[in-house]
């Protein structure tokens, strides 16, 4: 049975102050006899926190809205949004630029080849994430990613069979589509279409460096302290919530509120995916993969949602009517670990 105490042990268990220091857990279930929090490492209930690329969910909600509203089409070259010649020679792949080849789908699915900024590997065997890993805080502008992946070479061809490659690249693109279409920011565009509507007081893209009100995130043992950059990468990552708005929103993406559920059956259009974790990647959306030893005889399936850099998760298991929010806090992933664990174990546990 799913109760405070047990949660509050589980959360206290994954944070064991030497891989994760900071963590919050919330749980709630779709016939609303659970809603349970737990926080440990100092961390409370209704503290903020970084949701990382959980943000890409909520990317994915306006995305689909945006389709239905007839703005937006999954087939619409991408260099169609950019001024001529802007994006030359983002795709290079053995001699050939497939650059005006690369969709909206491409990026929303990240089946575009195009490299990932943040983990990819440039001719001097050099990632972003190195100088950020680091401590080496700085603002990764669309111009600043692009000169970067210029200089790496693709994964594949925009929508090769079978190739998928999680790429940070894909939404700092997709990002800048959604403003161009709506004329508005990116903030502007989360507030109008998600949390005004659901009512999220608590809930908000970062935009100011000297804004501490959410709780720091680690790599390794040392907090990583990267304002610029957070408030930089608004559409990959930007957005900073609570568990309990995260939930909020969470329910609503998988229950109707903003498109009619059958438009997620088309987002089911799975692709084995290695990295960062192990899962599979639709149309912006994860699921996750559990091998059949972590539970033998009970096959545990359907868990969708995703998953943030910062130890980030906002999931729900079909099967059980779970839903999962919180945060590690620890960007190596061992937070992803303990988090992954802990929510095997309460789907068992109904």
């Amino acid at each position: 049975m799913i109760n405070q105490q047990l949660l509050d042990q589980m959360t206290e268990k994954m944070v064991d102050q030497k891989h994760v220091f900071t963590a919050v857990f919330r749980v709630e279930d779709e016939k609303k006899t659970i809603s349970v929090t737990g926080a440990a490492g100092g961390m409370t209930a209704d503290d903020y926190y970084f949701i990382a690329s959980v943000t890409k969910l909520y990317i994915t909600a306006v995305v689909l809205m945006l389709m239905n509203k007839k703005q937006l089409d999954l087939e619409t070259p991408v260099a169609s949004y950019f001024p001529e010649g802007f994006l030359d020679g983002l795709h290079v792949l053995k001699g050939v630029d497939y650059t005006s080849q690369i969709t909206v789908r491409h990026l929303i699915s990240n089946t575009s080849g195009i490299p990932d900024y943040f983990f990819g590997k440039d001719s001097r065997g050099k990632s972003g994430a190195d100088e950020l890993l680091d401590g080496h805080d700085s603002f990764w502008t669309l111009e600043k990613t692009l000169g970067f992946v210029k200089t790496m070479t693709p994964k594949f061809r925009p929508g090769q069979k079978g190739k998928a490659d999680y790429s940070d690249t894909n939404y700092q693109l997709l990002g800048k589509i959604l403003e161009v279409i709506t004329g508005t920011s990116m903030a502007d565009i989360f507030h109008t279409y998600l949390f005004e509507p659901l009512g999220l007081k608590n809930t908000y893209a970062y935009s100011d460096p000297l804004d501490q009100k959410p709780v720091s995130f680690y790599h390794q043992k040392q907090v990583l302290n990267v304002p610029k950059y957070m408030t930089s990468i608004t559409s990959e990552g930007g957005i900073v919530s609570t568990a309990e708005e995260c939930m909020i929103f969470l329910k609503a993406f998988f229950n109707g509120r903003f498109f009619d559920p059958k438009d997620l059956d088309a987002l089911k259009q799975w692709r084995f995916m290695p990295r960062p974790a192990t899962m599979y990647f639709g149309i912006g959306l994860e699921k996750l993969w559990t091998p059949w030893f972590m539970s033998p005889g009970k096959p545990v399936r359907n868990i969708l949602g995703f998953w943030g850099q910062t130890g980030s998760f906002a999931f729900y298991h079909q099967d059980s009517g779970l839903y999962f929010t919180g945060t590690a806090n620890q960007v190596n992933g061992r937070g992803h670990n303990a988090v992954y664990k802990a929510i095997l174990k309460l789907i068992k546990a109904v």
